[in-house]
């Protein structure tokens, strides 16, 4: 939230100047759809998601020579007998510093055909999925096999034409030579017809349409006291933010769920349907008109509450602290005396912050007495408070008929990760809690898939890391919250089941560290005895992330956000465990945790060229030793026995249960653990 309003202000006005309209555009004299893809001079930025689930961003390929967008669709047999071309032409350019996408809005094509297809024809450059067809409408595109050669310096397209022919290549000569692109038009491509059956159709009500959409999706955040930086008030206001609201959809900035649709059914699912995707787009296109009838938003004032949940059944304040203008603060750790005189269930809880510019998160934990010191250690908590606080998970609301125990007395413990933002303020965050009148029926645990072992070497565009953990008996899992820092490019979570079989069970195809969440599945998904919960992640660590604090240095894991972390942690519960009957298996999974770290082909061993970090300098020094069976790898047993020759304090170093704070606790306070 960091200069939130002159961020805004700043991208309204680079977003009307690229668009070509200002905030009082009119819709007589703004281009529809269809007319500005005639000209298609200028390409807006994008977001998409090409069929093996990486997201491409337009400008942040600004460094770039050149960009060549070549339309496809399956089935086309000119595109297909253009495939070696392309290869080549990439072959030739990429090393050049060109950077080429293909670009599918062919409505019928759809990701695992489109994959089929790549495999089939022998693609070997990214395929773009279109769904919504608003960059192949703002391009003009009406066939497959058409190249769009993007110059990067005014993201103005500097040669159209169909792919066959030389003109291409001549176009990308010209850029990579910093030249100006002097060549004929192209005759028409003759690859299949691509059908854009809404492309100049404008006919949208801001009464009927457009209002119903904001209040829905957008007014919860965008309303007086809410966490967006504007309030959605009126008309008015709409259309004055109309090009920024246009640029944070194309680029799937907004609404702030990232969870692919392509991916998983999730029952918190806050993304726009594709349907009111188009519908606002293609309004704000035609000049963001007012027409007709009275102004919803305007009807009603729309007001954050205090506490959204309800009134709370107890209140707790955290101490108040002075964030400093400036400079990196270490994690402050207080504790009060708990205010429950008896035990109770929490249902639901949620965390107010004092500044929400200055609080990146704020996690809680019970104590069963207060530290001498008045000091909470992450290490001595034993309960969960179910409250968490992050941007983007400020509520946490139980499963129906599930919850977490709370005791009476001891201490409420507090770690605060606080970052200053150019201006001293005093936070005095809150916590609010919600019990049951009687206890539920079934409790809700909590484990992380973690790695404090990753090394992202300097200047690296796209690091993979990966980490798992193992099931030992059935369980229910009910979400998953993905969580890692700036140099965090996309995430994912797999399930392995016991017979060797995979399935993708969440996809973030862009990370974004100022939105963090838990992902609810619609239904909770069935892990089976012995399966494996496994976490990709993919870090950008290069100077095309915008983000990146410092791209020429080598990054490892830690608390503070210039530094990194894997880290998704999973909420389920066990399938045979109740209220009245429960069970332990703690030591069982804990077991395995070491393993999942480092074993990153996930074959059950680990081998000496998978150590890294502090953990793998210190297995290596002794790893021929602990390797007993002399096959260059250690087992279960091996890493076990190397567990306890470590030490008590090595070793708890090196157990995931007690990583370095943020990790070992950040689960129990988003998706807490029953006691």
């Amino acid at each position: 939230m960091n200069g939130a309003k002159l961020g805004v202000l700043a991208l309204l006005a680079s977003t009307a100047a690229i668009m070509g309209f200002s905030s009082d555009t009119t819709a007589s004299r703004a281009q529809t759809p269809s007319a500005a893809a005639t000209a298609a001079t200028g390409v807006d930025n994008f977001m998409l998601v090409d069929a093996n689930m990486e997201a491409h961003e337009l400008y942040r390929l600004a460094d770039a020579k050149a960009v060549v967008i070549v339309t496809q669709a399956n089935g086309d047999a000119v595109m297909r007998g253009l495939a070696p071309k392309l290869k080549a032409l990439k072959a030739a350019y990429g090393q050049k510093g060109v950077e080429f996408m293909m670009l599918n809005s062919n409505l019928k094509d759809s990701r695992e055909a489109i994959q089929a297809e790549a495999a089939k024809a022998g693609y070997d450059t990214p395929i773009l999925m279109d769904a919504n067809q608003l960059v192949g409408e703002s391009l003009g595109v009406s066939r497959s096999a058409e190249v769009f050669v993007v110059d990067p310096k005014s993201w103005k397209v500097a040669y159209r034409g169909a792919l066959a022919g030389e003109a291409t290549a001549k176009a990308l000569d010209a850029l990579t030579a910093g030249q100006p692109v002097n060549v004929a038009a192209a005759a028409p491509s003759h690859g299949a017809a691509i059908a854009f059956p809404e492309r100049g159709v404008s006919k949208v009500s801001y009464a009927k349409d457009i209002a119903p959409i904001l209040e829905a999706k957008c007014v919860a955040c965008h309303q007086e006291g809410g966490i967006g930086p504007f309030a959605m008030t009126n008309y008015a206001m709409v259309k004055g933010f109309a090009p920024m609201i246009r640029e944070v959809v194309r680029t799937d900035r907004m609404p702030p769920y990232h969870a692919d649709p392509h991916i998983g059914k999730f029952s918190d699912d806050q993304r726009l349907s594709p349907e009111q995707v188009k519908t606002l787009v293609h309004w704000i296109e035609a000049g963001a008109p007012r027409g007709e009838g009275a102004d919803p938003l305007g009807a009603v004032k729309h007001v954050a509450l205090e506490w959204p949940l309800g009134k709370p059944d107890v209140i707790i304040n955290v101490p108040a602290y002075t964030i400093p203008a400036s400079g990196v603060v270490d994690y402050q750790r207080p504790a009060v005396a708990s205010p429950m005189t008896e035990g109770k269930w929490v249902r639901a809880a949620t965390i107010k912050p004092g500044s929400r510019q200055g609080v990146h998160h704020l996690l809680t934990g019970w104590m069963a007495e207060m530290p001498a010191d008045g000091r909470s250690s992450e290490t001595k908590w034993a309960a969960s408070l179910g409250a968490g606080y992050a941007v983007g998970a400020e509520s946490n609301i139980m499963p129906a008929d599930t919850g977490t125990y709370l005791p009476p007395g001891g201490a409420i413990g507090f770690q605060a990760h606080y970052t200053p933002f150019g201006k001293e303020v005093v936070d005095k965050s809150q916590i609010a809690l919600y019990f049951y009148d009687k206890p539920p029926e079934l409790i809700m645990h909590s484990v992380v898939v973690i790695d404090n072992t990753i090394v992202i070497p300097p200047g690296e565009a796209r690091h993979q890391e990966v980490a798992y953990v193992e099931f030992p008996h059935d369980a229910l899992l009910y979400s998953a919250f993905p969580h890692a820092h700036y140099r965090a490019y996309s995430s994912d979570l797999w399930i392995r089941y016991p017979d060797g079989k995979e399935k993708l069970l969440l996809s973030l195809p862009r990370y974004d560290f100022n939105w963090q969440r838990s992902y609810t599945f619609a239904e909770p998904i069935k892990v089976p005895a012995g399966s494996k919960l496994i976490a990709h992640y993919v870090y950008d660590n290069s100077k095309r992330n915008p983000s990146n604090p410092d791209p020429k240095i080598q990054v490892t894991w830690g608390e503070q956000s210039f530094q990194e972390m894997l880290f998704t942690s999973l909420s389920f519960r066990w399938a045979d465990e109740t209220a009245k009957h429960r069970v332990s298996y703690d030591g069982e999974m804990n077991a395995g945790r070491l393993m999942g770290m480092l074993d990153d082909n996930i074959d059950g061993k680990v081998e000496k060229a998978e150590l890294k970090g502090r953990i793998g300098d210190q297995l290596a020094k002794f790893f021929d030793v602990l390797d007993k069976n002399h096959d260059g790898a250690l087992d279960k047993s091996e890493l076990a026995a190397a567990q306890a020759a470590m030490g008590p304090r090595r070793s708890a170093a090196a157990a995931p249960a007690a990583v370095p704070s943020e990790a070992a606790t950040q689960a129990a306070a988003f998706n807490p653990a029953g006691k």
